[in-house]
C-alpha cells in the first residue's frame, strides 16, 4: 500500500486490474478445460500472484470442501520449490486440506507437477523437482498444446520455457528419460495402499 501511495497509483485501479486478470484467466481456463474434456471446474477467486497476502489456513479451508465433495483418489498440486509464490502457497494449502485426519476424507495419492518457467527456476535448489512417476502423453500432446494455447496471458514466444515449443520440448525430454516419445513427470508425495 505504501508503494502504491508513493507512486500515485490509485488502489481502485489495482483492484480493477486484479479483477480483470481473474476474469481473463477464468475464461481461458474454461476454454482449456473444454478442449481436454473437463465438464466442471471449481475456480476460486484468489488474486493471481498475490496469494502470499492470504493466510494459508484460509486457502486450505477454501480447498477442503472441494476435496471432501470430489473425493479424488489422486490429487495433483504444485511443487513446493517453485519460483512462483502462489504455487508454494497452493502446495501448503493442499497439503493441509488433504491431510489424513480421520474420519475426514483424504486422497490416497498426492503427486507434484512441474510448471515451465517456475519449477526449473527455483532459486533454492534445496528442494529440486525430482520426478518419480512418468505418464505417457504422446497421444494427448496435441490436445495439451491446444489447451495451453488458450492461456494467452500466460504463454510467451519461444525460446521462453512457457511457450508451446518449450512445453513440447519438456514433454519430449521427460519422455526420452524413460523411453517414451512424450511424457509428463510427477513427484510422489504420498501413496496410501489399502
Amino acid at each position: 500500500a505504501a508503494l502504491i501511495q508513493r507512486t500515485g497509483i490509485d488502489p481502485q485501479q489495482v483492484d480493477d486490474v486484479v479483477l480483470h486478470q481473474q476474469s481473463q484467466l477464468a475464461a481461458q481456463m474454461q476454454q482449456a478445460a473444454a478442449i481436454i474434456g473437463y465438464q466442471q471446474i471449481d475456480a476460486l477467486d484468489f488474486a493471481d500472484n498475490r496469494m502470499d497476502t492470504v493466510s494459508r489456513m484460509d486457502l486450505a479451508q477454501a480447498l477442503r470442501p472441494i476435496i471432501a465433495q470430489q473425493q479424488p483418489d489422486l490429487l495433483l498440486t504444485h511443487h513446493p520449490g517453485d519460483y512462483n509464490w502462489d504455487h508454494t502457497a497452493t502446495f501448503d494449502a493442499v497439503m493441509m486440506a488433504a491431510r489424513a485426519n480421520p474420519p475426514d476424507f483424504s486422497p490416497s495419492e498426492i503427486w507434484l507437477f512441474e510448471v515451465r518457467s517456475s519449477t526449473e527456476r527455483a532459486w533454492q535448489q534445496r528442494q529440486p523437482f525430482t520426478p518419480s512417476i512418468y505418464v505417457d502423453i504422446d497421444e494427448h500432446l496435441r490436445a495439451k498444446s491446444e489447451a495451453l494455447a488458450c492461456y494467452v496471458s500466460e504463454l510467451h514466444e519461444a525460446p521462453h520455457p512457457r511457450s508451446i515449443a518449450g512445453i513440447q520440448a519438456l514433454a519430449a525430454c521427460r519422455g526420452h528419460e524413460v523411453g517414451l516419445l512424450a511424457a509428463e513427470a510427477f513427484e510422489l508425495v504420498r501413496r496410501v495402499v489399502r
